[in-house]
């Protein structure tokens, strides 16, 4: 099966995962050393600059890879990163001998399968990753959260927990990751329909 030639860099943790993503994609890819990225000035410097384009961020779904993606914002505009996850899922890499604190297999442990498929998902929402042109949507707000009570409101972060499962994304994020996550993975009609079944847009 042909690789998928991505246009832009991709951040991934470690190597292992570096190594399993290689073998579906031909792209430039960075490895943050796991968390060694915190104290890695040239690492950043490299983040920085290869990215003024764009980069795809793929870390793990674990609270690990939501404290990495939450660093990597801070160095790159939230307009360059396109965030995407893999799913959820019990169980544990093959070379480790106890699964990870969450029980979560990260990007080493996902099948080819699953890594074409969640690339090509995202290349749906953001062609420019396959080197198409770029195209201009509806985002979802701050304020659409905030109407659906998905942020400010009571039990919102269960609410947000119960639309990032639906959506496939990791539990547990802030409403400002799921803003990120939702924009990079859906369009603003999808989420609406994710969450509300009707796709009418009744705030304009």
């Amino acid at each position: 099966m042909d690789k998928i030639k991505l246009s832009l860099p991709v951040i991934v943790e470690g190597k292992y995962d570096k190594i399993a993503l290689s073998a579906v994609a031909d792209a430039h890819i960075v490895t943050t050393d796991g968390f060694g990225i915190f104290n890695s000035r040239e690492k950043r410097a490299l983040i920085s600059r290869i990215s003024e384009n764009g980069i795809i961020v793929m870390c793990d779904s674990d609270s690990a890879g939501g404290v990495i993606r939450a660093h990597l914002s801070g160095i790159v505009p939230k307009d360059r990163l396109l965030q995407l996850y893999v799913p959820c899922i019990k169980g544990k890499e093959r070379r480790k001998s106890a699964p990870s604190k969450e029980g979560l297999l990260g990007v080493e442990g996902m099948s080819a399968e699953i890594l074409r498929e969640r690339i090509l998902a995202l290349a749906e929402i953001h062609p420019e990753i396959l080197g198409g042109e770029a195209v201009t949507r509806e985002e979802i707000t701050k304020g659409d959260l905030y109407e659906l009570g998905l942020s400010g409101g009571e039990n919102a972060a269960e609410k947000r927990d119960y639309v990032a499962a639906k959506a496939g994304l990791p539990s547990g994020m802030t409403a400002k990751a799921l803003l990120a996550a939702l924009n990079t993975v859906m369009t603003r009609t999808e989420f609406l329909k994710l969450v509300t079944g009707d796709t009418d847009d009744k705030q304009n």
